[in-house]
């Protein structure tokens, strides 16, 4: 029988097939972008000590701040029963001018979070009602979806095992898995937009496969991300402010009183020597991609060179500097930046792997 379907204009063919695919892309793109700011502002969230300043969730009342002086004072009250006001900020004498910079980090750093869930909801919604996502994609973006649901969980597990205890400072553990989830997610974005961008300009783009290489790649830059989240967790930046000796020493004298194990996932000192020095490691690992990639995509490759290079040299100036707020935050800016790029790498690995087969 005849297809009594009218043939589709080739003009719309090619904006079906390959301007949603491309729309999608930069969407997710912008998403990306997104990410890495809240990354930045977490940054500045920890380092200024702001993460307990607020000490409940309110997902919708939460959205504006104290507007009168009795409902800030509220707040205060709130967080002088947390461990980190009773035994650090408050013999320091803060005031509420004080408390009021640290809540505005920790709230601005919430409504970030937010955004970023509509910014990719409300998005992905329509694209489904349009039946503009791509076949094969929608349990992608909701995966990545449920990553940004999870990612907000995350920040308030961590944030109650600062509150109603007797802790200064947050579970190291639960602040690198915050932090770790906002970085796959990041990589994740990137590599989906990387597959659109394919689509968009190939109707017959397979997405990228992950090579045996990218995976050891991916691990060793893995463990390098989970030692600076620890040091950040336990202030260990804090172990020696020289370089490359750690108080004029090369080896550390780690606290074994609790056994290896206990030392390896809490002692400043080893943490941040482990840190210091699982870099090279994770420097050769990133040479080595950024090489296998140079001929295929060398804009990947640049990037890739370009990011490890600048955040090398930032985790000295952190040192150096004695942890200066605006040197630490640049350094875990530009590590989000590197997660970026070696995702964009890791894809372009993949894809010159499917052309050489």
């Amino acid at each position: 029988m005849a297809n009594s379907a009218a043939p589709v204009p080739e003009s719309d063919y090619s904006r079906a097939v390959k301007g949603r695919p491309l729309v999608l892309a930069k969407w997710l793109y912008v998403v990306a972008l997104m990410v890495i700011i809240i990354v930045m502002v977490g940054g500045i969230t920890r380092l200024t000590e702001s993460g307990l300043s607020i000490t409940h969730w309110s997902l919708v009342t939460g959205i504006l701040p104290p507007l009168t002086d009795q409902a800030w004072q509220a707040e205060f009250d709130l967080y002088r029963q947390t461990g980190e006001y009773r035994f650090e900020s408050g013999p320091t004498g803060m005031d509420l001018a004080a408390f009021k910079f640290i809540y505005f980090w920790e709230w601005f750093h919430r409504i970030l979070g937010r955004l970023i869930g509509l910014a990719f909801l409300l998005p992905m919604l329509w694209f489904w009602i349009c039946r503009a996502i791509p076949t094969g994609y929608k349990g992608r973006l909701l995966a990545l979806f449920a990553l940004i649901c999870g990612q907000g969980a995350l920040g308030w597990y961590m944030v109650a095992s600062g509150v109603g205890t007797d802790l200064t400072d947050v579970s190291h553990f639960r602040l690198s898995a915050h932090l770790l989830t906002a970085l796959f997610l990041l990589g994740g974005l990137v590599w989906t937009a990387r597959d659109l961008q394919m689509l968009g300009r190939d109707s017959t783009a397979q997405p990228a496969g992950l090579t045996g290489a990218s995976t050891i790649i991916a691990a060793i830059l893995f463990i390098q991300l989970l030692l600076g989240a620890w040091v950040a967790g336990l202030n260990a930046g804090h172990a020696a402010y020289d370089w490359p000796l750690m108080n004029g020493q090369f080896l550390p004298q780690p606290d074994l009183s609790r056994g290896w194990l206990w030392a390896l996932t809490h002692d400043p000192f080893l943490l941040h020597f482990l840190h210091r020095w699982w870099a090279w490691v994770a420097v050769a690992a990133l040479v080595w991609l950024a090489r296998r990639i140079r001929k295929s995509d060398r804009p990947a490759s640049i990037a890739i060179h370009s990011a490890f290079g600048t955040m090398f040299l930032l985790g000295i100036a952190t040192v150096l500097t004695e942890v200066s707020l605006w040197v630490a935050v640049s350094h875990q800016l530009v590590g989000a930046l590197v997660v970026a790029s070696v995702a964009w790498g890791m894809h372009s690995d993949g894809l010159r792997k499917a052309h050489k087969a």
